[in-house]
């Protein structure tokens, strides 16, 4: 093993309660024979994220999370969140939080925009996490092995928009109801509260696009703020028995589905707005 292994899980070591280490000790991995997955997920490395996430998820965040029973515990299937936040925290959370309430563990391959990966140390940091880039023939190839997404499909715009405008979800794309359809996989809807609290903006540099990021956000404070998250799963919409495969190229019949799980996902985000009593409650 080399040094940065055995750095790895000693900090995992360090970080991590011996009763979820035993618990992801089940972790299911597509070894493509050398330790990683073909895209560069490595038990490992999940684990060290799910200790170095710890903090952030117990203490910074204090994480309520309802509703997991709707995750499937196998087969291919597709989170569907609302999106927002200067950097996606909100990413890391809804990853942290299916990795703990499911049974056995599934690691929720999180889609990032294209530009993630190239970003240097994070795109191979993540990556060893399981989060991919958002093409279609990678996503294609999870799914088919029966993987579990995780999509924002509000994309960039989700996190762009004003404050004033918070928890207003953006049009949704449709890849995710395409991909739904040709793979009869079910959409779990998720709503995210907290995230667009967590950390304000004060400007952005519209000009900066390097490794293709959209711009650079200027945060108001030098750390998140410590917002309480809320995480919300409602029922899978199943594509199945209501269009077929073919149908996946039909615009109509995935705008129709992308509107669906949008409503579902905004319902859920409502629901959460009125039960907290305070952003950091």
């Amino acid at each position: 093993m080399s040094l940065a292994g055995h750095v790895s899980r000693a900090v995992t070591r360090a970080l991590l309660p011996a009763a979820q280490r035993e618990r992801l000790a089940g972790l299911q991995l597509r070894d493509a024979g050398h330790g990683w997955d073909r895209l560069g997920m490595h038990p490992d490395s999940v684990k060290l994220s799910a200790a170095t996430t710890r903090f952030l998820y117990d203490v910074w965040f204090r994480v309520d999370s309802r509703g997991a029973e709707h995750v499937p515990s196998t087969g291919p299937a597709i989170l569907a969140a609302n999106h927002a936040g200067l950097l996606p925290l909100d990413g890391m959370m809804l990853w942290a939080d299916v990795l703990r309430q499911t049974s056995p563990p599934r690691v929720a391959r999180m889609v990032a925009d294209t530009f993630v990966p190239r970003l240097p140390f994070v795109g191979t940091a993540f990556s060893r996490s399981g989060v991919v880039g958002g093409t279609r023939g990678t996503v294609d190839r999870l799914l088919d092995d029966g993987e579990l997404l995780g999509i924002f499909p509000e994309g960039v715009p989700g996190i762009a928009k004003p404050f004033a405008e918070r928890y207003q979800l953006r049009p949704f794309r449709v890849g995710h109801a395409e991909l739904a359809i040709q793979h009869g996989a079910p959409i779990v809807p998720v709503g995210i509260i907290g995230s667009e609290e967590q950390w304000p903006e004060l400007a952005r540099i519209e000009s900066f696009h390097a490794w293709g990021a959209p711009y650079l956000p200027i945060p108001a404070t030098p750390i998140p703020l410590p917002v309480r998250y809320r995480i919300r799963y409602g029922a899978p919409i199943d594509p199945r028995g209501r269009f077929s495969a073919r149908q996946a190229d039909d615009p109509a019949a995935a705008r129709t589905l992308a509107r669906e799980v949008q409503a579902a996902v905004q319902a859920l985000v409502d629901e959460g707005l009125r039960e907290r009593k305070g952003i950091f409650r």
